[in-house]
């Protein structure tokens, strides 16, 4: 089962800090993830609707939409850093 983690504002968007799923046989990678989240609802849909501002890492490491994703993997959602 794949843990799926949001933080700052995507957390709210989407009303939870963390969720387990079961990933589909046909999605490999984090692109295909996201897709797949935003057929879900609406609300996963305006989050990753800004999908080029969201950082993403799988195992704790940064990665890109292309990285290849499993069952168990823990993929984490989260808006860049800023200073200030």
């Amino acid at each position: 089962v794949m843990v799926i983690k949001y933080f700052s504002w995507i957390k709210e968007h989407v009303g939870k800090s963390e969720e387990l799923i079961e990933l589909p046989d046909n999605v490999v990678d984090v692109s295909q993830l996201i897709n797949y989240l935003k057929n879900l609802n609406d609300d996963y849909k305006k989050v990753f609707a800004k999908k080029d501002l969201i950082k993403i890492a799988v195992n704790k490491t940064y990665c890109s939409v292309e990285t290849k994703i499993n069952n168990s993997d823990e993929v984490a959602f989260f808006p860049p850093v800023t200073g200030g």
